[in-house]
C-alpha cells in the first residue's frame, strides 16, 4: 500500500481512496491526472481486494491504454493485469460485439472500416441513388451521419431538417446497407451498435453490469454521447463510475465531444463527488497564471486554482513581428539562440498554430536556415498505400465478405481483371447473396478476365483455409509472397525499397501480436490514432496544430499566428459555443509550456494573395501585465523590416492625402513610427502606422496628433 499511495499529494490520494459511488475528478493540466487514474487501478486491486476481472479503465488512445498497463504490471504485477478490461472505447466496443455478435445480429468476423473506406462506401450509396458526389460531397455527407450515429441516432430515426439533411438521410440508409452488406462497421457503429445492444437486451446489459464493480475513464471531457451512454449503462447497476478530465481542455468539438457530458453527469448521479487535481508539476506559475486568465472568461466551469511549487520563472514573450514571414524567421532565430544557449535542446521545443495552413511560413523559415523540424500532421504510416494495400489482402481473408478491400486489391499487381469483370462478380455476388469468393469458386467467368480471376479466386480461397493454421505474421509474409506483391513493390528502384521498408515495419507490428487471431490484429490496426505514432524521441523541434497538440508537453512552446479570424478562428465569431472552445484551445497551448512561452503575431497577414492590417487576438488582451514581457526584437530591425516591405509593396500617396508610406511620425501617446499606408476617408484620412515601441496602429489624421518628423 506505501508503493500505491507514497508520494501522492493530498487532492491526488483523496481522489485514489474515494469511496465507491459515482466520482468527478477535475485534472488540472500537468495536475498527474494518468498517475492518479492508474493509482485508484491499483488501490482497488490492492486495497480494496477488486478481482481485476470486475474492473474496466477506458482511455483515448491506444499509446495511453499501453501506457496504464505497464505502469500497472509495475504497480501490482503481471499475474494481476491480465484480466482487466483496459483500452480505448472502440477496442472495447468491438471486443463485445465480436464476444456478442449472435445477440448483436453481426458476424462476429466483421470488418472495421477505415476513414478512406467510409468515403469510398459514401460515393457507392451515391451513385446507387443516382446522386452527383460533386454536388453532394461525400465527406460533408459522411460528417453528417457519424453526427448522427454520435447522437445515436439510427437511419430509422434521422429526422431531416433541410434539404441538404434530407439527402443526407437517403444516403446514411443506403450508406449502413452497403456496410451490412459487407460484413463492416464503421468507427461510429462500434459505439453506437454496442449501446443499442446493451439498451435492448436484458440478458447482455445484467451480464455486463454485474461484471463490471468499477467503470474508469480517462479524459471525460472529450467523450461524446454514445459515449456517455455507454459507460452510464455499463455502471448502471453499481454506479461507482470514476471520470477524470479537465473540462477546460475539450477542444474535439469537431470530432462529436460534447463537453456539457459534465454537467449531465452532475445532474444524472446527484451524489457525484467532485475531487480538483489543482497542483501542476509541468510549467512555471507565470505561464499558470497566463492560462487562467484566458480560461476564466469562459462561462459555466467549475474554476479551480492551478499552483506549481516549480518558481515564477521567465515571463512570456509577446511580440509583434512586421508578417508571417517575419514571424517565421523569429521562431527560427530564437529556437537556434536558445539551443545555443543550451537552454533547451531541439526536441524540447514546439511551435504550434491553430490551422494546418499556416506551417508553410514556418517551414519554409526552417528550410532557409537549414534547420530539421518535425511535421505533425504528414501522411501517416497506416495511410501509406502500400501499408492499405497489404491491409486491404488481409481483411479479405478474415472478411470474404467485404468488397470495398476487394475491389483494391483484386487488381493490385495488376492481373487483367477489369472493372468490367469486378462489376460483374460483384453483381453477381449481390445476387446470390453469397460473397464474391464463393461466386468465383463455383461460376465461370468468360476471357482472359474470367481465367485471371479463376487464378486470384484459387490464391484466396488458399489463404482463407490458411488462416485458422498460420499465425498473422506467417499468414502475412504466405499472403505478399503469393500475391505478388512483394515483387511488385520491389521494383529496383528507391522508392520501391521505402515502399517495401514501410511493409516491413507492417511486418514487425503483426510479429508483435504473437498467437492473436487475425481478426484482432485487423482491430487493434483499424483503431491506431496519430497521436499513437508520435515519436517523442526525435531532437528536433516539433511543428504542429493546437489541436495535435493536446497530451502533450515541452520545454519551450511558440504560438504563432495569434490574431483575430485565426485565434480565436474566424467561423467562431458569432458563436458562443465555438468561441469558448477557441479559448479552451488557447488553454490547451498555453499549458503546454513547461519553462517558456512565445506568443506571437503579425501585424499584417496575407490571406488569398492580400496584404492586410490584423487586429491582435483577444486572448493577448486577457494577459495579465505582470506575466507578460511585450518588448520588440528590436526596434531598428522591424523598422527596416516595414520600410522594406513598404518598398516592395506599395505605390506614393494619393496627392489628396498629407501622410505617404514611409514617412517618420511621431505621435503623442506611441512616441515614433513609420507610415504603411494612408487612406482618405471623407474630411480625414485613416494612417495605418508601425510605432518601435507600441507597434501597429490605425488612427485619424485630424484627432490623432499625429506628425510628420523633418528629414
Amino acid at each position: 500500500m506505501v508503493s500505491i499511495l507514497d508520494g501522492l499529494n493530498p487532492q491526488q490520494r483523496s481522489a485514489v481512496e474515494a469511496p465507491n459511488g459515482p466520482a468527478l475528478i477535475l485534472a488540472g493540466p500537468g495536475s498527474g491526472k494518468t498517475r492518479v487514474l492508474t493509482s485508484r487501478v491499483a488501490y482497488l486491486i490492492s486495497a480494496r481486494n477488486i478481482y481485476p476481472y470486475r474492473i474496466m479503465a477506458v482511455t483515448f488512445t491506444n499509446k495511453a491504454a499501453r501506457e496504464m498497463r505497464d505502469r500497472l504490471t509495475r504497480m501490482v504485477g503481471a499475474d494481476k493485469t491480465a484480466d482487466l478490461s483496459l483500452g480505448t472505447f472502440h477496442s472495447i466496443c468491438a471486443r463485445l460485439l465480436r464476444r456478442e455478435a449472435q445477440r448483436a445480429g453481426l458476424d462476429r468476423d466483421f470488418t472495421i472500416y477505415d476513414s478512406d473506406d467510409q468515403i469510398n462506401v459514401v460515393k457507392a450509396a451515391l451513385a446507387e441513388l443516382n446522386l452527383d458526389e460533386k454536388k453532394y460531397k461525400p465527406s460533408s455527407i459522411h460528417a453528417a451521419i457519424s453526427a448522427a450515429k454520435n447522437e445515436l441516432i439510427t437511419p430509422e430515426r434521422y429526422q431531416p431538417d433541410s434539404y441538404f439533411s434530407e439527402i443526407a438521410g437517403r444516403v446514411y440508409a443506403r450508406y449502413n446497407a452497403i456496410l451490412r452488406a459487407n460484413n463492416a462497421l464503421d468507427f461510429d457503429d462500434l459505439l453506437m451498435e454496442a449501446v443499442l445492444l446493451l439498451r435492448r437486451d436484458p440478458a447482455v446489459r445484467e451480464k455486463v453490469q454485474d461484471r463490471y464493480l468499477h467503470v474508469l475513464v480517462d479524459e471525460f471531457q472529450d467523450t461524446n454521447m454514445a459515449q456517455y451512454e455507454l459507460i452510464k449503462l455499463i455502471a448502471g447497476k453499481h454506479c461507482s463510475l470514476f471520470c477524470v478530465g479537465d473540462v477546460d481542455q475539450g477542444i474535439y468539438a469537431w470530432r462529436g465531444a460534447d463537453h456539457r457530458n459534465v454537467l449531465r453527469l452532475r445532474e444524472d448521479y446527484p451524489d457525484l463527488r467532485i475531487i480538483a487535481l489543482e497542483q501542476n508539476y509541468r510549467s512555471t506559475q507565470t505561464i499558470l497564471d497566463a492560462a487562467m486568465a484566458v480560461i476564466k472568461k469562459n462561462p459555466n466551469r467549475i474554476h479551480i486554482n492551478l499552483f506549481t511549487q516549480r518558481g515564477y520563472g521567465p515571463k512570456i514573450a509577446v511580440r509583434e513581428m512586421f508578417n508571417e514571414d517575419d514571424e517565421a524567421q523569429y521562431v527560427v532565430d530564437t529556437i537556434a539562440e536558445l539551443v545555443r544557449l543550451k537552454a533547451a535542446e531541439p526536441g524540447e521545443i514546439a511551435v504550434m498554430y491553430r490551422t494546418n495552413a499556416q506551417s508553410r511560413a514556418i517551414e519554409d523559415a526552417f528550410v532557409r536556415a537549414g534547420m530539421p523540424y518535425r511535421l505533425v500532421g504528414a501522411t501517416r504510416f497506416y495511410a501509406r498505400k502500400e501499408i492499405k494495400d497489404v491491409l486491404a489482402y488481409l481483411r479479405i481473408v478474415n472478411n470474404p465478405a467485404d468488397v470495398v478491400s476487394l475491389q483494391r486489391v483484386i487488381n493490385t499487381p495488376p492481373r487483367g481483371i477489369g472493372d468490367k469483370t469486378f462489376a460483374q462478380l460483384e453483381a453477381a455476388a449481390r445476387a446470390a447473396g453469397v460473397t464474391c469468393l464463393e461466386v468465383i469458386s463455383g461460376s465461370e467467368f468468360p476471357g482472359r478476365g474470367g481465367r485471371a480471376l479463376k487464378e486470384f479466386g484459387a490464391l484466396w480461397a488458399q489463404w482463407v483455409r490458411l488462416r485458422s493454421e498460420l499465425s498473422v505474421g506467417q499468414l502475412f509474409d504466405h499472403v505478399i509472397q503469393t500475391s505478388g506483391y512483394k515483387d511488385y513493390l520491389k521494383d529496383g528502384t528507391e522508392e520501391g525499397e521505402e515502399r517495401w521498408a514501410n511493409v516491413m515495419e507492417l511486418r514487425n507490428v503483426a510479429a508483435e501480436g504473437g498467437d492473436a487471431p487475425l481478426s484482432e490484429f485487423l482491430s487493434d490496426i483499424a483503431l491506431v490514432s496519430d497521436v499513437d505514432n508520435y515519436d517523442e524521441n526525435a531532437n528536433a523541434p516539433t511543428l504542429l496544430t493546437l489541436h495535435a497538440a493536446k497530451g502533450l508537453e515541452f520545454r519551450v512552446v511558440f504560438i504563432v499566428g495569434l490574431v483575430e479570424g485565426v485565434l480565436p478562428h474566424s467561423r467562431s465569431m458569432d458563436d458562443p459555443e465555438r468561441m469558448a472552445e477557441e479559448r479552451r484551445l488557447m488553454y490547451v497551448g498555453i499549458t503546454r509550456a513547461k519553462e517558456r512561452l512565445y506568443l506571437l503575431r503579425p501585424f499584417r497577414r496575407s490571406q488569398w494573395g492580400i496584404s492586410d492590417v490584423t487586429e491582435p487576438s483577444r486572448f493577448l488582451a486577457d494577459l495579465p501585465d505582470e506575466v507578460v514581457d511585450r518588448k520588440p526584437r528590436k526596434n531598428s530591425e522591424i523598422m527596416q523590416d516595414a520600410a522594406t516591405w513598404q518598398g516592395n509593396k506599395l505605390v506614393g500617396r494619393p496627392a489628396d492625402t498629407q501622410f505617404k508610406p514611409g514617412d517618420r511620425v511621431v505621435h503623442p501617446s506611441f512616441g515614433r513610427g513609420l507610415v504603411l499606408r494612408s487612406t482618405r476617408v471623407r474630411d480625414d484620412e485613416e494612417v495605418e502606422v508601425f510605432f518601435e515601441d507600441a507597434g501597429g496602429k490605425r488612427l485619424s489624421a485630424v484627432l490623432s496628433g499625429l506628425k510628420k518628423l523633418s528629414g
